[in-house]
This record gives C-alpha cells, sequence and structure tokens, in this order.
C-alpha cells in the first residue's frame, strides 16, 4: 500500500516551488503543482503518472476550487499544502499606489486564503491535513526600507498561519509558518520582484537597499534551494510539526537578534509596561 504523502505546491514554476515539486517527484511522492501557466511547469519538469501540472491564479477562488478538485480526483486525496505562490513588491509607503499595494495583499495574503478555505473541508473530513505557509524573514523582520508592504503581507501570512493553527488543532490539521532567508533562486530577478512605478528620490535608505539587493545580494545568497527542498519533506514528515521554522542561517540569525532586541526593551520598560493596569 502506498503510503507516501500526496501535496500540492502552489508558485511551482520557479524558485523554491520549483526545487520542491522536483525532489518530491525524485522521491516517489505524489504532485499537483500550481502555475499561471501549465506550459511553464511542463518547460521545467518532466511529465509523469506522479505529477499532475495546474494552470491557476490563486486570486480566483473559483479557479483555486477547481484545482484543488481535480487535484483530489486525480490522486486521491491531499495530505500537504505548500503555499508559495507570491511576488515581492518594493517601494516605501509614500511610494506605492492603494493599486500596487492591494496587488500584493490579493496575491501574497488573500491567495494564501483562497487555497486554505477550499482544502479545509477535505482536512476536516479525514482529521489530518499539514499547510506549509511561506512567509519570509522580512515576515518577523520588518526593518528593511522599502519592503514595508511586502513585509506587510508576510507579517499577515504568519499572524493568520497562527491562529488556523490555533483554530485547527481539534481538527487534526497541523500548520507551519516557514520564514526564508536569501535563496539562490530567481525571486530577486524581474518577474518576482517588482519595483514602485513612481519612485521617490529623496527616500535614501530605499534605494541604497535596492542597489545592494541589485549588485551585492543577487548570485550571493546563502540558502541552497535543494537543500530547503528536502528541509520542506522533513517538516512534513514530522509527527509534530513546529508551527514556527526559520529557514536559512541568515534568517536564523536575523530573528535571534530580533528576539534579543524585543527581550531588552521589554526589560528596559518592564515598569510602565506593568503601570497600565487598574
Amino acid at each position: 500500500m502506498d503510503t507516501k504523502k500526496v501535496w500540492f505546491v502552489t508558485g511551482a514554476s520557479k524558485g523554491l516551488g520549483l526545487s520542491l515539486v522536483k525532489a518530491l517527484l525524485n522521491a516517489g511522492y505524489k504532485v499537483a503543482a500550481t502555475s499561471r501557466t501549465v506550459e511553464n511547469l511542463e518547460k521545467e519538469v518532466s511529465i509523469s503518472e506522479n505529477f499532475l501540472p495546474l494552470a491557476l491564479d490563486i486570486t480566483d477562488e473559483a479557479g483555486v476550487r477547481n484545482a484543488i478538485t481535480k487535484a483530489i480526483t486525480v490522486f486521491g486525496s491531499i495530505d500537504v499544502v505548500v503555499n508559495n505562490a507570491g511576488f515581492g513588491q518594493l517601494g516605501t509607503i509614500e511610494e506605492l499606489s492603494d493599486r500596487e499595494a492591494r496587488g500584493n495583499f490579493d496575491t501574497n495574503v488573500f491567495g494564501l486564503l483562497n487555497v486554505m478555505r477550499s482544502i479545509m473541508p477535505h482536512f476536516r473530513s479525514k482529521q489530518s491535513g499539514h499547510f506549509i505557509n511561506i512567509s519570509s524573514i522580512a515576515g518577523f523582520l520588518g526593518a528593511f526600507p522599502g519592503w514595508g508592504i511586502y513585509n506587510a503581507t508576510k507579517f499577515a501570512v504568519a499572524g493568520l498561519t497562527e491562529a488556523f493553527a490555533a483554530e485547527a488543532a481539534s481538527l487534526g490539521v497541523k500548520a507551519t509558518i516557514v520564514y526564508p532567508g536569501y535563496f539562490k533562486t530567481n525571486f530577486l530577478l524581474q518577474g518576482s520582484l517588482r519595483l514602485a512605478e513612481n519612485p521617490i528620490a529623496a527616500y535614501k535608505e530605499a534605494r541604497e537597499l535596492e542597489i545592494i539587493h541589485d549588485t551585492q545580494i543577487i548570485g550571493n545568497q546563502p540558502g541552497n534551494p535543494e537543500k530547503a527542498a528536502l528541509a520542506f519533506i522533513q517538516l512534513a514528515e514530522n509527527s509534530n510539526p513546529p508551527l514556527h521554522f526559520f529557514m536559512g542561517s541568515d534568517s536564523f540569525g536575523m530573528a535571534k537578534n530580533k528576539i534579543e532586541i524585543l527581550q531588552n526593551s521589554l526589560a528596559a520598560n518592564e515598569s510602565l509596561s506593568l503601570s497600565t493596569d487598574f
């Protein structure tokens, strides 16, 4: 009897999603993978009976439901959902238009919600399932000038996943928030990262960080996508997976630094914090 889990991976035609799909298929898992076009997936992944490529815009709720129904029909079940689809929107808070900001939230947050809502009837019916929701270290540490809206979407992913984990605990459904650092993928290249349409030169720190990403970080990211894929698989096979998982040495280090800052702030302001009770 085949007991390997069936995976549903969004944003699978490039980056960490593509590395994960390839690793899963190599290990014999069944994988339903989504991208905006099937051609993008078929160009990157060889067709096999264990691979179901699906064209999907995750902001289309009806389309999400149809894709999930097809995956369950073909494979009989879904066990692990990796919400990986998303993009980076750069620009300071003042620079970005309402349309630009809402567009980032529509994909990174509401698209993810569409997938979670649509899969939950299936997970509830079988009293099992695991969501692996991809946030970012920028969803825990927000101090990146020019990344505020993107950070906010990833903080939202972390917050809603924490609440969901508490809501679904008695249903047998698990959730993990993954906070990747910099991985050597095409995320920082055109297509996955958008610049502000109307930049304001006065924002010195934001412009400098854009230059650093373009000239120093691209090509020098410490994270290995193939090793990330193996980490995802290990998370899914863990009988008690963590709610929070910081992936990469840079992510781990930045998280520890922020926790230390928070601890120092708590200690420094303890008396004032406690002074507001009746």
